[in-house]
């Protein structure tokens, strides 16, 4: 236990917040991926990246503590119901991904919002979490120079730090030419620097399931076509999403969006569950669930064996969905 213990990366990561939002909404609106950023994603890159660079297994480095720090409007001031629906859907985004955040009244000036404290409270928690709970590394999603005293302190601690940057630039609709440029004195004083913007072009490694996962995977297109063939089938489910799921079946699982779950709530389902359901068409022509139906009780063949204990849900889990993670994304 204790030479496991020795082995263990602690890792801790620190998010800008209103940095990680620029860079998901520039892959979102003006990349050629036009998608956001996912946190499931990015955190599993994390942990192969510090397994490569401190030359550790990838189950040895594990994120021991993540915390998200923005400015963010009162209620008062977000008169936009979309903006309030919006901040408190990434809000659960970052709740289920174990995400703490931490945010602070944004501030007016000379007209204009403006965040104020956010990079000294970041800073702050940074170090006492480090000092406390002896990260090996720490991990900031930032750009800003004005972290160099953080890395300065966090290095006298022994603490490593990795600094993923972002560089890139984009002229908007009106022609204003827009430039992301990370630090070039932050990236001097970490351990370890990451360019974001270089490994994801890479072109070597478009295939490369680690790298596409840092982004959210598009769920598939629900369509209205509600033929059915009426016939009641039983199955498991072996993944469930934001409002969408798949269904064992051979030789490929099936789709099917929350509103085909009949009595019950599709937020009751889980990884798992046996179910019941018809088979229907999309407009495509290809099978995809209907009617789906948690089942409450036990039930089981005429060999008294339960029908699908026969498929472990670990092997059901293998076939799950081409869509990858597409959990999670960052959110205005």
């Amino acid at each position: 236990m204790i030479e496991a213990d020795k082995r263990l990366t602690r890792i801790g990561v620190f998010y800008d917040g209103n940095y990680f939002l620029h860079v998901s909404n520039y892959y979102n609106y003006e990349h050629a991926r036009k998608a956001r950023i996912s946190i499931g994603g990015l955190h599993d890159f994390i942990r192969s990246k510090v397994a490569q660079e401190e030359g550790n297994d990838i189950r040895y480095c594990q994120i021991v503590d993540s915390h998200y720090f923005r400015g963010r409007l009162t209620i008062s001031e977000a008169s936009s119901p979309n903006k309030l629906l919006s901040d408190r859907l990434f809000d659960d985004v970052l709740m289920n991904e174990g995400v703490i955040t931490h945010y602070l009244p944004l501030k007016t000036r000379g007209g204009k919002l403006e965040e104020k404290g956010i990079d000294v409270w970041l800073a702050l928690e940074a170090f006492e979490l480090a000092l406390y709970k002896k990260y090996n590394v720490v991990v900031l999603i930032a750009s800003d120079g004005d972290y160099v005293p953080l890395v300065r302190k966090l290095n006298t601690l022994g603490t490593r730090v990795m600094v993923l940057s972002w560089d890139f630039e984009y002229r908007t609709d009106a022609g204003k030419e827009m430039v992301t440029r990370t630090s070039q004195d932050l990236l001097e004083e970490v351990t370890y620097a990451v360019p974001m913007h270089e490994i994801i072009e890479n072109r070597a490694k478009r295939n490369d399931p680690i790298i596409n996962n840092i982004f959210v995977q598009e769920a598939p297109k629900y369509v209205d076509n509600k033929e059915s063939d009426n016939k009641i089938r039983q199955s498991t489910i072996v993944s469930v999403k934001n409002g969408y799921g798949f269904i064992f079946a051979r030789p490929d699982n099936l789709f099917f969006h929350y509103s085909d779950v009949v009595e019950g709530d599709f937020n009751e389902l889980a990884d798992g569950d046996s179910v019941e359901y018809t088979i229907g068409r999309n407009r495509e022509g290809g099978e995809v669930a209907r009617n789906v139906k948690k089942i409450r009780t036990q039930q089981t063949d005429n060999s008294g064996t339960n029908e699908y204990a026969r498929t472990t849900y670990y092997e059901m889990k293998a076939k799950a969905n081409p869509f990858g993670n597409g959990g999670s994304y960052a959110s205005e």
